[in-house]
């Protein structure tokens, strides 16, 4: 089948090349075989009745080959996850560590493919279209929605790989109303009035996100039930009813991010300019310009659409030459509008080539996933400098080919200057330097877990509820380690002591200990305001003082939780060390570590080490890529380089 497929693939890409759309539905009509008949029902019910909607159901069955629903037993032991999680009280690890012994792994290989072109009826594919037409038309803000947005965004009957099923008029049904007091107003016609009311109501809702279910298809309008899953999942229910209600809507991704491992999704919906407006549903409430999108060092951004870009299927040369990624390219390029400068580029100098392409030949501009390379763009190589067009600076690259299933570096690594888009290559000096680590792995600048330390303060009183405090220290730099020492700044001595955050952050911490005289760790009582996260009793303020740091405190609103300790008697407290919310990625002692650096096209070894405490040293080359390796335990880790004595992750 996985041959056929290629085939079928490398015959499209020769019809989009050498004719027109026509042959395009020709060939989506020969590869439905016998299913055929079912297709020409629909093409000939609106053939003569009804041009656009004829238009539009040549749109999807030209499209139709590359569509499928997976299937089989393996489904079900999939969607656990998120039923279980949608009930869950405790954490995602626990329902995946549960699934996994009583289910067994899920794997989704053994799942099968059931393509649309062969099975969709004309019942259905009629149903779909009539029901996408009816929002669009009846409802007024459609008539500032082009045709052209409507097939790629409102049309489509599927989002991506889930089973098929009529689900517009239900949902229709379900969520139409909460537009009745907006039809009344002037600003009905924008169907971004129309989408903040229903991403207002559809926010109110309780969701789990979670990136630690196995991977698997999408999972279909049942999230709108579960509310539960990856941003991919949670992005899906918002499209789901925006679309039932004929207002477009769909996702825009980064195949990988910048800053981490992994790439990200979120919604973009339409004005009635047809300028686009994005959310990170369901964490923001408000629909935004690209550009004031809070995530940083995307590099290139997609759009998903539901039709094949032809255009870069006719740049990306033959297609069992290119990268998979972009084989089969169901999206385009939307980076330009999310750039604050619009001339961004990254233009590698032919000198700066340590292997020069051959004319013609395919490269890729990639980025880091842990010890892997990824491409997020490509272009043809015609000699001379290599300049990829509309690039988000911040970013580590490295130019490469992908050849024989394999990257292959041409240059070193690089970062791209965040405001110039300037060029600065990591090559190794031979000259060392001493190299203090105390991370594998940090938050990206927009995550909370450290970022929202700053600003936190610990104060000391002579009554529990604190309405006289003194503030005897206040944390003005990013904790950069697990243990992090503070010196209080007083003479007096308090009966009872706390934590408490910048008034913009939740309090998150996850440890703290207070100090006397001689080292020693001061007892008492532990006292706080209780989470009311509603989540699962994880977040509650003892978890600050039961020396365990991967649990962690976190108030349900901003500015007004804490978590202390009352001593029982007015105590002399020396300093203070505590440990910010963190996902296992600090130094821990007894784990095994090892450090690389890249160069000559690999990544090579600077040793092994158990660390003893909370850092490790190193010498290591200047101006040197540097990777930190766990042994032990944990998943993340990231590019880094050392510089001012200080870990600079990539």
């Amino acid at each position: 089948m996985a041959r056929n497929y290629i085939i079928g693939l490398i015959c499209l890409s020769l019809f989009v090349a050498c004719t027109g759309k026509d042959r395009l539905l020709e060939n989506a009509l020969t590869q439905a075989g016998t299913n055929r008949v079912e297709l020409e029902k629909v093409l000939d019910r609106y053939r003569d009745t009804d041009e656009e909607k004829y238009r539009a159901a040549c749109f999807l069955i030209r499209n139709m080959p590359f569509y499928h629903s997976c299937e089989g037993k393996e489904l079900e032991k999939y969607w656990h996850y998120f039923k279980a999680h949608s009930t869950n009280n405790k954490g995602a690890q626990y329902i995946v560590d549960s699934l996994e012994q009583a289910d067994g792994l899920f794997s989704m290989a053994l799942l099968t493919k059931r393509k649309d072109i062969e099975v969709v009826d004309s019942a259905f594919l009629a149903t779909h279209i009539d029901w996408a037409f009816k929002v669009w038309r009846e409802q007024p803000w459609g008539k500032h929605v082009t045709f052209r947005d409507f097939c790629e965004y409102i049309l489509p009957y599927r989002i991506g790989d889930e089973p098929l099923s009529l689900w517009r008029e239900e949902l229709y049904g379900q969520y139409n109303s909460l537009l009745d007091s907006l039809r009344a107003t002037s600003s009905a016609t924008d169907p971004l009035q129309a989408a903040q009311v229903v991403l207002t109501h559809l926010q109110q809702w309780k969701y789990r996100y979670t990136s630690l279910f196995p991977v698997g298809p999408h999972v279909g309008p049942n999230i709108l039930q579960w509310r539960a899953g990856s941003c991919r999942d949670l992005s899906d229910g918002l499209i789901y009813v925006c679309r039932a209600l004929g207002i477009p809507c769909g996702t825009d991704q980064v195949l990988l991010r910048g800053d981490c491992n992994t790439g990200h999704f979120w919604n973009f919906t339409l004005d009635k300019t047809g300028m686009s407006y994005v959310t990170d549903f369901p964490n923001e409430g408000v629909w935004k310009p690209c550009k004031d999108y809070i995530v940083k060092r995307k590099g290139k951004v997609y759009r998903i659409t539901y039709s094949l870009n032809e255009y870069l299927m006719k740049q990306g040369g033959k297609v069992l030459d290119i990268y998979p990624t972009f084989r089969t390219p169901f999206f385009h390029d939307v980076t330009l509008p999310y750039l604050e400068h619009p001339r961004k580029f990254v233009e590698i100098e032919k000198e700066s080539l340590q292997r020069v392409p051959a004319n013609g030949e395919t490269v890729y501009l990639c980025l880091s996933s842990k010890q892997e390379w990824v491409p997020i763009d490509y272009i043809q190589y015609q000699g001379g400098n290599i300049r990829f067009e509309r690039i988000e600076g911040g970013i580590t690259c490295i130019v490469a080919l992908w050849k024989h299933h394999r990257i292959i570096p041409l240059c070193s690594p690089f970062h791209v200057d965040e405001c110039t888009s300037e060029i600065r290559y990591y090559n190794p000096k031979a000259e060392c330097q001493t190299v203090n680590l105390y991370m594998k792995f940090h938050m990206p600048a927009h995550d909370y877990l450290y970022e929202r330390m700053l600003g936190g303060v610990i104060e000391g009183s002579s009554s529990e509820d604190f309405e006289q405090a003194d503030t005897v220290y206040a944390i003005t730099e990013k904790p950069y380690r697990r243990f992090n020492i503070a010196r209080l700044k007083t003479e007096k001595s308090y009966r009872y002591m706390r934590y408490r955050g910048a008034k913009d952050s939740h309090s998150h911490i996850a440890e703290l200990g207070f100090y006397g005289k001689d080292t020693m760790l001061l007892q008492g009582r532990v006292i706080g305001t209780p989470s009311s996260q509603g989540k699962d009793g994880r977040y509650e303020y003892p978890n600050v003082f039961d020396g365990n740091t991967e649990t962690s405190f976190e108030y349900a609103e901003e500015g007004i939780g804490w978590a202390g300790m009352d001593f029982g008697r007015p105590m002399r407290v020396e300093k203070a060390v505590y440990t910010p919310a963190n996902r296992v990625n600090f130094i821990y002692k007894g784990y095994d570590y090892e450090l690389y650096y890249w160069a000559d096209g690999r990544w090579n070894s600077l040793g092994r080490q158990t660390a003893t405490a909370d850092s490790l040293v190193y010498r290591a080359p200047v101006n040197a890529l540097l990777y930190l390796k766990c042994h032990s335990e944990g998943k993340e880790e990231r590019i880094f380089e050392y510089k001012d004595e200080k870990q600079i992750f990539r």
